[in-house]
């Protein structure tokens, strides 16, 4: 008996260390779930900021460019993330009454496959006269170890001046991660 109950033991312990190393499944997040997600209504959250910054200067009904925002330490490259965040802020300008130039149709506007709509500051006051928009919204993030930060800004394209500004912090989470790996 006492012989059955050390390899009762043994084989509890064995199966123990087995379940241990067994990764765990995690569960497809359900619709509620991804609905409560916070990443949309933060970059909602920093459109507003900066529609509430730019006032009757740049009142609804006027074309607005957006850029894609880009990696500050890499100013010509972009990701997932990048393109996400000015989609959204597209999306809200556009909600509040402002007339999105969308650079995607455009074929007199370099886009590079998989980075989208990269603007420099000498490109700003060219594709703004093109396409006759009273403003650029252009941004930068850049990643630290469990964190990305992001600024955002209107421009004025006649004489490159801020008329508004916005940063906030998303956590860099492992969502975040995947959308951070430029494609």
């Amino acid at each position: 008996m006492r012989r059955s109950s050390r390899l009762s033991a043994l084989i509890c312990c064995v199966a123990l260390c087995a379940a241990g190393c067994t990764p765990a499944v995690k569960p497809d997040p359900t619709y509620d779930e991804a609905a409560a997600d916070r990443f949309v209504p933060t970059n909602y959250r920093a459109a507003d900021a900066l529609i509430a910054q730019i006032g009757d200067r740049v009142g609804p009904g006027n074309p607005l460019i957006i850029a894609t925002v880009v990696n500050i330490d890499a100013l010509d490259q972009s990701s997932t993330l990048g393109r996400l965040v000015s989609e959204q802020v597209s999306s809200r300008f556009s909600r509040a009454g402002y007339h999105m130039v969308e650079m995607k149709f455009r074929n007199s506007v370099y886009v590079r496959q998989n980075q989208g709509e990269l603007m420099l500051t000498r490109e700003i006051k060219d594709l703004a006269v093109s396409h006759q928009a009273r403003a650029v919204i252009v941004g930068t993030y850049g990643a630290s170890e469990d964190r990305v930060f992001l600024n955002l800004k209107v421009i004025d394209p006649a004489s490159n001046v801020a008329l508004a500004a916005h940063d906030y912090v998303l956590p860099r989470d492992t969502a975040m991660k995947a959308l951070l790996r430029s494609r």
